[in-house]
């Protein structure tokens, strides 16, 4: 007998299976059969139309009909020829005896650190982001460097403005309490040990290596990077971005360069203004606490504080300007249109931002340890 593709016709609802069900109509007799579970079809009227059938044509009609309607096919179908009857039958009891497979049982630990996994994923790729960024903003700068006509001085001085000037009040009084705070718990120990004296070292050597800058740096992080995140997140929701790529404009040249070039000026001034807010807390608390007077605390600082403290803190300002402003940018790039898109990178850009210059200038305090500056 000649060979008939296997079918699956519908009808009202209702299947009706015709030709071979072989291993060779497998694919095609699958397809119909997904198509009229979708259509939820209930078991066929009749078997009579099947030519031939074999166990693979058997436990598709099993997924189609059920498993108890085979095992139950001497009742069903006792016109069927004997032979199909006990195919159909055995592969409807055998299917019937099969028990579902139990559901693994999650391991414990298998949430928490499929968590942790997705999470340090997650950073991997933010880095490897920020890396790609940094040389993007590298490379035009290096572009623009030699085109002055190409510079946006104006641009670069309003930044200035709103990043370094509007935040000098701030950034003069944080350091200015946190200086007396240093002087106070420093008079404390060191009364103890008869040497409140050196509480003006350990102020000095404070504010001029680490807090002068750490503090105007993390300061500016809460503030200018949240600011640049938001404006550039604004610009795109409005399609602004789009905008001036269509207008064949560099959106990293025209916002994101005048934006670090000044925030690369603002963070030196405002560590050089903390460092000397810090020191004259200091001073304060020694004055009034230890009658060290202004001359003595002057002198001291001229004769044993060198200037290469003053230098390795001033020395990091441009570094952790440079890292602030380009994560502010970067979040900034990433909103993807919505209010909510806006509010969450800007909490990232900040968080980000707070956790490099700390990482950053623990580095910095190693480097500098090893090589005896």
């Amino acid at each position: 007998m000649a060979s008939q593709p296997g079918e699956l016709l519908l009808e009202a609802g209702t299947p009706h299976p015709r030709g071979d069900w072989t291993l060779a109509h497998h694919a095609n007799l699958r397809h119909r059969i997904d198509e009229a579970r979708r259509a939820g079809a209930g078991a066929p009227e009749s078997l009579d139309e099947i030519a031939a059938i074999d166990t693979a044509g058997a436990a598709l009609l099993a997924e189609l009909t059920g498993a108890e309607y085979l095992a139950g096919i001497d009742e069903r179908a006792p016109g069927l020829p004997a032979e199909r009857r006990a195919l159909l039958r055995a592969v409807g009891e055998a299917l019937t005896r099969c028990e579902a497979p139990a559901a693994p049982r999650p391991h414990p630990l298998r949430g928490p650190l499929a968590d942790i996994g997705r999470r340090m994923e997650g950073i991997g790729r933010q880095q490897t982001q920020l890396l790609g960024f940094i040389g993007q903003v590298l490379a035009t700068l290096a572009t623009s460097l030699w085109r002055p006509r190409r510079w946006r001085l104006t641009s670069v001085v309003s930044q200035v403005h709103q990043t370094g000037l509007d935040a000098l009040p701030i950034v003069a009084l944080l350091t200015f309490l946190v200086g007396a705070v240093v002087a106070f718990l420093g008079a404390t120990v060191l009364r103890d040990f008869g040497a409140t004296l050196y509480t003006v070292h350990l102020v000095a050597y404070a504010f001029l290596r680490e807090f002068g800058v750490i503090l105007a740096a993390i300061l500016l992080a809460g503030r200018t990077a949240s600011a640049f995140t938001a404006q550039l997140g604004a610009m795109k929701a409005n399609e602004e971005l789009d905008a001036l790529r269509t207008l064949g404009l560099d959106p990293v040249e025209l916002l994101v360069l005048p934006r670090v070039v000044a925030l690369c000026i603002s963070l030196p001034i405002l560590t050089f203004v903390g460092m000397l807010s810090g020191i004259l807390g200091g001073a304060m608390v020694c004055l009034v606490a230890l009658d060290i007077s202004a001359a003595q605390f002057l002198a001291i600082l001229e004769r044993d504080i060198a200037v290469q403290h003053f230098l390795v803190g001033i020395g990091k300002a441009p570094l952790f300007a440079f890292v602030v402003a380009v994560i502010g940018c970067l979040e900034g790039f990433k909103v993807s249109g919505s209010a909510q898109s806006v509010g969450e990178h800007t909490t990232s850009s900040v968080v980000q931002s707070i956790f490099m210059v700390i990482l950053l200038d623990a580095v910095a305090a190693l480097f500098c340890m090893e090589m005896g500056w």
